[in-house]
């Protein structure tokens, strides 16, 4: 008796343990969300190969008005402004939000989620609970929910009958080993055969193993999250959590050896698995599971999605917090951008500038170095997280719904042989075709044919970007081609520039936009500055005198 009252009292102190620990990791936890709230993420790891991965997969982005292309996001550096951008709490979280920022989709989503993010901005405790719940779903391991959704099923294989008529006659040869033991010799081959297609499934088992899991949490926390009134407000139909719990039995057998993890466990794992070979029962509830799994898929990416929505929700309205001054856009129609001291996000002390673009594009012109290409890149990014998250890094933002492309960062490949102006073709050819559609789009080009000579760079880019300032498209181009200015300026595009001055022998930029164009150069008179042997100053403004005066 006394050993029994010592078990006893063991696991209840085990079981004190345990709950002291986790409400000491729960209370440290809610110490850290409370801390970092409108704050950037400190030492997070982002794999973006990873985090790309429900982006890139899912078939919701064909559907949508636009989707952010691979060559923009490069262009605008869209990962260090996911970077910036993600507060999330959750994996899930973490993925959606990423797919968000590539998928521009309507003015009515974009003010249901707004409406979700200003929740959590004047609700601090409903926003405190939510990250708790949220957190759960904080492991790696929760990446992998994303597989049950848009990777492939498992293809049943052809001799699962025979699976079946294994399973049902060692079942009957249990039976009749009640009337005569000699039956169970026939076992013992049974369990030999079985062994072999036991374990050459178990490769597709061991796939679906975290995925499954990450699905019985996400069920759990997405039952807790639908319990919150002020969320039921938001979302109008919360039946996917229904259909899921459904098969909920299944994929908690699928994944219950995943909860066996420590060596006490082993003989008790032992045994289970002893009965699963012999009646093939894993092999079989698996295959029922895939079935139930294909049949739910649309359910899960719409437990995914609520998830996923109101974790990057909470992203915002931690992002609204942070120092930067920032604004919700007003979304107009017409050929017309106008901004109010925009800046970019990932700038520090980024000097503020305004554009007011009626009717017209803009070229822009400006040494390297002033400014020029970093602010079509500011207006471009601002675009975009106008229409995917509702948020502006300015004070004032006006633009219609645009679709957005760029011919920024363009490098010649050796592996496929294509040099560097052969890729400019192709690229800006993708814009021209772009152009020809119905929507209005945002176009933004650096130093437009900087792959070929002067004077056919300068005739095939004014033909070019006359072509595209057509409809209500509007494009920002930075060039160093003054002579672009003269014969674009009465092609409707609104002339602007950045300058530098030298002051005390020292390089100075302001980073102010300034309406014209450049009338100064300086690229001379920098060599100057920087020591440049004299003969080499002197011939080269002889050579300016002479030929370009």
């Amino acid at each position: 008796m006394n050993w029994i009252l010592g078990i006893i009292f063991i696991l209840v102190l085990f079981l004190l343990i345990n709950n002291y620990f986790r409400k000491k990791r729960f209370k440290k936890l809610k110490v850290n969300l409370l801390k970092n709230w409108g704050k950037q993420k400190e030492n997070e790891y982002f794999n973006f190969h990873i985090i790309k991965q429900y982006f890139e997969n899912n078939q919701h982005k064909a559907k949508s008005y636009h989707r952010i292309s691979e060559r923009t996001s490069i262009d605008l550096d869209i990962d260090e402004l996911f970077k910036f951008i993600d507060r999330t709490s959750s994996k899930i979280g973490q993925q959606y939000l990423y797919f968000k920022i590539r998928t521009i989709e309507t003015v009515e989503k974009l003010k249901q989620f707004t409406l979700l993010s200003k929740l959590f901005l004047k609700n601090e405790k409903l926003r405190l609970n939510i990250q708790l719940i949220l957190s759960k779903l904080n492991s790696n391991n929760s990446y992998d929910l994303e597989k049950l959704i848009n990777e492939k099923p498992v293809e049943k294989p052809k001799y699962l009958r025979l699976i079946y008529a294994s399973s049902f006659i060692s079942i009957l040869l249990v039976i009749l080993t009640f009337i005569n033991p000699i039956f169970a010799l026939f076992l013992l081959p049974i369990f030999c055969i079985n062994i072999i297609f036991h374990y050459k499934n178990k490769e597709n088992v061991t796939y679906y193993i975290s995925a499954v899991n990450q699905l019985s949490k996400a069920l759990k926390v997405g039952k807790e999250l639908s319990a919150f009134s002020e969320i039921k407000q938001h979302f109008s139909d919360f039946s996917f959590l229904k259909k899921i719990s459904s098969i909920k039995t299944k994929t908690e057998f699928i994944g219950f050896e995943n909860h066996l993890v420590n060596e006490y466990a082993l003989p008790f794992w032992l045994i289970i698995e002893l009965i699963k070979i012999q009646f093939m029962i894993e092999y079989i509830i698996f295959y029922n599971f895939v079935n139930a799994i294909t049949k739910e898929k649309e359910n899960i990416d719409k437990l995914f999605q609520f998830i996923g929505e109101i974790d990057s929700a909470l992203s915002v309205a931690s992002l609204k917090s942070d120092k930067l001054q920032h604004c919700e856009p007003n979304f107009i129609s017409g050929k017309h951008i106008s901004t109010k001291e925009i800046t970019h996000p990932l700038i520090q002390n980024c000097i503020a500038n305004d554009i007011n673009l009626q009717n017209k594009s803009l070229l822009l012109t400006g040494s390297n170095m002033s400014g020029k290409t970093t602010f079509i890149r500011t207006i471009a990014i601002n675009s975009i997280l106008a229409q995917t998250l509702n948020i502006c890094f300015a004070k004032e933002y006006s633009a219609p719904f645009l679709k957005v492309y760029t011919s920024v960062r363009i490098t010649d490949n050796l592996l496929d042989d294509t040099s560097y102006y052969l890729k400019e073709v192709l690229t800006i050819k993708e814009l021209i075709e772009a152009s020809k559609g119905e929507n209005p789009c945002l176009f933004v080009l650096d130093e437009i044919f900087k792959g070929t000579n002067t004077i056919e760079r300068v005739s095939g880019g004014k033909a070019i970007l006359s072509f595209l300032n057509s409809k209500n498209h509007i494009i920002l181009v930075s060039t160093h081609d003054i002579e672009l200015t003269e014969l674009l300026v009465n092609k409707d595009y609104e002339l602007h520039h950045f300058s530098e001055n030298i002051e005390n022998q020292e390089l100075f930029f302001d980073h102010k936009l300034k309406l014209g164009k450049l009338k100064t150069r300086n690229a001379i008179k920098i060599l100057e500055l920087y020591k440049y042997p004299t003969e080499i100053i002197t011939d080269a403004r002889k050579t300016e005198q002479n030929n370009f005066s």
